[in-house]
C-alpha cells in the first residue's frame, strides 16, 4: 500500500538518520579497535610522531611548530564563524513568516510544525559544529603554549593530548556539518533527505577508509656545535672582512707595487 505525502517524513527521515548514525557508530568502533584502517587513526598516528619530533626540536625550530598550529587555529576559527553565521541565518529564517518551501513542490509534510522541526534540527547541528570547532581551537592554543615552553620538563604526552583532542574536535565539527547537509535537504522533502543520507554514507566510507600502512617514525637528534667551536669554524672558513683590498691578492699593495 502506497504511503501518503504526510507519512513519508515519518518513514524516510528516521531511516536516513539511522543510516547516518549507524555509519558513524561503526566508524567509532573502527577508530577504537582498528585505527590503522581509518583516515582519522592514520592522521592521529602521524600527529603523535610530529609532536614527538617537535618536543625534541631546538629553540630556533619552534617557529615551524607554531606555524603549523596557528594554521590549525585559523581553520578552526573560520569554520566556527561559518557555523555560527549559518546558525544565525537559520534562526532568522525560523522567526520569519516566509513559507517559501511550504508549497506543493515539496513532496512531503508541509505543516508548520514539521517546518519548525526542520529548522530547529538544522540550528542544533550548526550550534554543535560551532562548539566543536571552538574547542578544537582551544586545544590547539594549549598546544602552542606547551610547544613554546622551552628548556622545561613538560612531557611530550601533554602536547600530544592537546593536539589529538584538537584534531578530534575538528573531526566532530565536520561530522556535524555533514549531518546539517542531510537535514538541509529535508527542507526540499523527505525523499531528497533520504537519498542524500545514502549518498553521504557512501562518500564518507570511501573518504574514511585507509589502506596505507602506519609508518614507524625514527628520529635522530642533530648535535649542535657549541658557540666556541662554531665561531672557530666560521673564522677559519671565512676571510676577515676588515679590508677587502688588502685581502684580495690582485688588488693588494704588496702585489700591486712589487
Amino acid at each position: 500500500m502506497m504511503l501518503d505525502k504526510g507519512s513519508l517524513d515519518l518513514v524516510l527521515v528516521p531511516c536516513g538518520l539511522v543510516i547516518m548514525f549507524g555509519y558513524h557508530l561503526i566508524l567509532l568502533y573502527r577508530i577504537l579497535r582498528h585505527p590503522a584502517a581509518t583516515v582519522i587513526g592514520y592522521e592521529n598516528h602521524n600527529k603523535l610522531a610530529w609532536v614527538r619530533r617537535m618536543s625534541q626540536a631546538a629553540p630556533e625550530e619552534t617557529g615551524l611548530a607554531l606555524s603549523v598550529i596557528s594554521s590549525s587555529i585559523a581553520a578552526s576559527t573560520n569554520l566556527a564563524s561559518l557555523s555560527i553565521a549559518l546558525g544565525s541565518l537559520i534562526g532568522a529564517w525560523v522567526s520569519s513568516t516566509s513559507k517559501v518551501f511550504m508549497t506543493e513542490l515539496v513532496y512531503g509534510d508541509n505543516s508548520q510544525a514539521t517546518a519548525a522541526v526542520k529548522y530547529i534540527s538544522l540550528l542544533v547541528c550548526f550550534l554543535v559544529s560551532f562548539t566543536c570547532f571552538i574547542h578544537s581551537a582551544r586545544y590547539y592554543v594549549q598546544a602552542s603554549f606547551l610547544v613554546t615552553t622551552l628548556d622545561s620538563d613538560v612531557p611530550a604526552s601533554y602536547m600530544q593530548h592537546a593536539v589529538i583532542r584538537g584534531g578530534n574536535f575538528w573531526s566532530m565539527g565536520l561530522r556535524a556539518l555533514y549531518f546539517a547537509t542531510t537535514l538541509l535537504m529535508w527542507i526540499f522533502g523527505p525523499i531528497p533527505m533520504f537519498v542524500c543520507s545514502v549518498f553521504m554514507v557512501f562518500i564518507l566510507h570511501m573518504l574514511d577508509s585507509n589502506s596505507l600502512p602506519l609508518h614507524q617514525y625514527q628520529f635522530t637528534v642533530r648535535k649542535r656545535p657549541d658557540q666556541g667551536a662554531l665561531a672557530s669554524i666560521l673564522a677559519t672558513s671565512q676571510p676577515s672582512p676588515r679590508n677587502a683590498i688588502i685581502n684580495n691578492p690582485i688588488l693588494s699593495p704588496v702585489t700591486f707595487f712589487s
